[in-house]
């Protein structure tokens, strides 16, 4: 592991050293691949010099106390030693953490879908208050929501909504959350009070790029109509909306949230392309040994990930048996104590995969 690290420290001071040479300076491209790989491996050297850090710091307070005849100055060097010993474990764990195989998609945006499941009309208000969660939470975070399609209820809920979330690694944070999302509450049409259990599905996909899947146009089969729902006269009038079929695997998009027939059909087709990249992930996925696919089954979407009991006011996630009571603060986008455990939890299990696979 040290000789590793090591190569990367050297890798990360012949990149900064780089980055300031008028060679790259002056090529933009360049300049940008750099300093990307030059970011990449920042925070693992910064580990790796504060771990250095403090094994010398180690060696000196050992070397102190063996030395040392004074009594007051043994005890400082033996308050020092505990100090720093009980620092380098967890330094050493986050390192460990560090020099997994990153996931190639952590860095990703992502398309967000959101479905309505069991429950009619409840379903589909609650499809629409995660939605809002989830807007909130990329809001905080400074990445960007764009709307690609939705299809509204006669209750003013999502039947579906379909959006795209650019930022910074969005992926990485948004990754778990794949899965059935179960209410348990008192729907407003409710007349005696009685709690119902509603589900809507979520589904987060890595928005795939040009290299990442290649689509025939031989294999498309596109076809246009009118818009339907709120948006003026031009809206529902002209053919504007774009229905898109990949005749290989029969997967079907549709857009309409634009005026324009050749913006609906360039966001159907990011749709398209991340839907059948999805497919060959999980193609690749179930030909991996039996714990892998263990590892990788939270993300599947038939999986009842959370509950949300509004009575109860609380949040819990199946997976790791968490439990929060603020639910209405996780409505609101304070998703952090529930993403950083499950990315833990899922880091904590790939070290352990990987440890055992060494072994």
């Amino acid at each position: 592991m040290f000789e590793r690290l090591d190569q990367i420290e050297a890798r990360y001071e012949d990149l900064t050293r780089a980055l300031a040479s008028p060679e790259i300076i002056h090529d933009s491209a360049k300049y940008q691949k750099t300093a990307k790989a030059h970011n990449e491996i920042a925070l693992v050297t910064e580990k790796y010099r504060e771990y250095k850090d403090l094994t010398r710091g180690i060696a000196e307070s050992k070397a102190m106390l063996a030395t040392e005849k004074d009594a007051e100055m043994r005890a400082y060097a033996q308050e020092e030693l505990d100090k720093l010993q009980a620092r380098v474990g967890g330094i050493e764990e986050e390192l460990k953490v560090l020099l997994l195989p990153k996931d190639p998609n952590d860095e990703k945006d992502v398309i967000l879908e959101i479905r309505a499941g069991t429950g009619g009309d409840e379903a589909t208000l609650f499809a629409a208050e995660l939605f809002r969660m989830y807007t909130r939470f990329a809001e905080t975070q400074r990445w960007k929501v764009e709307v690609l399609s939705t299809s509204e209820s006669a209750v003013g809920g999502l039947k579906e909504v379909i959006a795209m979330i650019q930022g910074q690694r969005v992926y990485s944070r948004l990754k778990y959350e794949s899965g059935v999302h179960r209410v348990q509450r008192v729907p407003a049409t409710e007349q005696q009070g009685r709690v119902h259990t509603s589900a809507v599905t979520v589904a987060v996909l890595p928005e795939a790029e040009d290299v990442d899947i290649k689509i025939e146009a031989k294999d498309l089969r596109i076809d246009t109509f009118c818009s339907s729902g709120p948006g003026g006269q031009s809206v529902n009038t002209t053919y504007s909306a774009v229905r898109i079929t990949h005749i290989p695997t029969n997967t079907v998009v549709s857009c309409q949230d634009e005026k324009s027939q050749i913006k609906n059909r360039e966001k159907g087709m990011r749709v398209l392309r991340s839907r059948l990249y999805e497919m060959e992930m999980q193609k690749q996925q179930e030909a991996l040994a039996k714990e892998r696919k263990q590892m990788v089954g939270s993300g599947d979407r038939s999986e009842k990930i959370r509950t949300y009991n509004f009575p109860q006011n609380r949040v819990t996630d199946h997976r790791i048996g968490l439990n929060i009571h603020q639910l209405q603060e996780v409505m609101d986008g304070k998703l952090q104590p529930l993403i950083d455990p499950l990315v833990a939890h899922f880091q904590a299990e790939k070290l352990k995969h990987e440890t055992s696979g060494a072994a």
